[in-house]
């Protein structure tokens, strides 16, 4: 069962809860902006640029190859963080100076940790099966820390542990849509238990990107993403976090060719740096 650890109410502000319909705006690496419901919620901030370097630990360094499809400075008012963990591909520096101190975060405790000691004070620790209840005007987000593991075996302890997430967005009792992050996992044993809890899944967001270290792979490539795909079942499936660091070994064309070979893309969206998914929940709900 999910254990819900704390609650977060938000200021309703002028926003519009509209429950009909949401977007995604792809921003590159696994960060999007999410709008649903009043919310609006940016996922693992990761704003360098073409070129930029980040230090992943243990002496390993990534270039990377793209530029965000927007500047940080640029985005939206956002209403919180999720972050599936403390590697500076997913929370940079340029996020550690700009994005305001206050904002809320949810991630890992060692991630919560990290971003004390850089000021972060509205910090949201969730262990696996946690959650958080936030609240704004008259809509309900509950967040749940999902399993996710970033290496095989004893590389595992060298990695920042990581969290998948749910989110469930409610209008009453009623959850109206549901969305999953894998976040930088591989297809392990514990991803199994998701389907069995969550079986309506309207939209999944993929980290794919066939990560390397050492020859030794941190992330999921091609044929484990459509692995993903198939197991967690979601309406409607997301690639993100591809192509744009020099550690990425898998490319999304590969990801696609899996797919296509699968007979699966009627149930998969692409989107490039800077696309928009622009969704109505009730023509998800009707896909199978």
């Amino acid at each position: 069962m999910t254990n819900t650890i704390a609650h977060l109410r938000l200021p309703a502000g002028k926003d519009t809860f509209d429950f009909e319909r949401g977007s995604i705006f792809f921003v590159g690496t696994a960060t999007v902006v999410l709008r649903y419901a009043g919310f609006t919620i940016l996922t693992d901030p990761n704003f360098l640029h073409q070129g930029d370097h980040v230090h992943l630990g243990h002496g390993l360094r990534a270039q990377r190859l793209t530029n965000p499809a927007l500047e940080i400075d640029a985005l939206p008012p956002i209403d919180l963080v999720v972050l599936s963990h403390m590697h500076e591909d997913h929370f940079d520096r340029v996020a550690v100076a700009k994005l305001d101190k206050s904002l809320p975060i949810v991630t890992t405790q060692h991630a919560t940790e990290k971003l004390q000691e850089k000021g972060f004070r509205a910090l949201y620790a969730l262990n696996t099966w946690q959650s958080l209840k936030v609240f704004k005007g008259n809509s309900a987000l509950t967040i749940t820390s999902m399993p996710g593991r970033h290496g095989p075996g004893v590389l595992a302890a060298l990695l920042p542990p990581v969290m998948g997430s749910i989110l469930e967005f409610q209008d009453g009792n009623d959850t109206r849509f549901c969305l999953y992050i894998t976040g930088d996992t591989l297809v392990i044993d514990q991803l199994k238990e998701i389907p069995e809890r969550y079986p309506n899944i309207d939209i999944g967001l993929f980290h794919l990107g066939g990560t390397k270290a050492f020859g030794i792979l941190l992330t999921m490539d091609a044929n484990q993403g459509l692995e993903a795909v198939q197991l967690i079942a979601p309406k409607v499936a997301i690639p993100i976090h591809y192509n744009d660091y020099t550690v990425f070994k898998s490319p999304l064309e590969d990801f696609q060719a899996a797919v296509a070979a699968a007979g699966l893309e009627d149930k998969v969206v692409y989107l490039s740096h800077g696309d928009t998914y622009n969704f109505e929940v009730a023509n998800i709900s009707q896909l199978h």
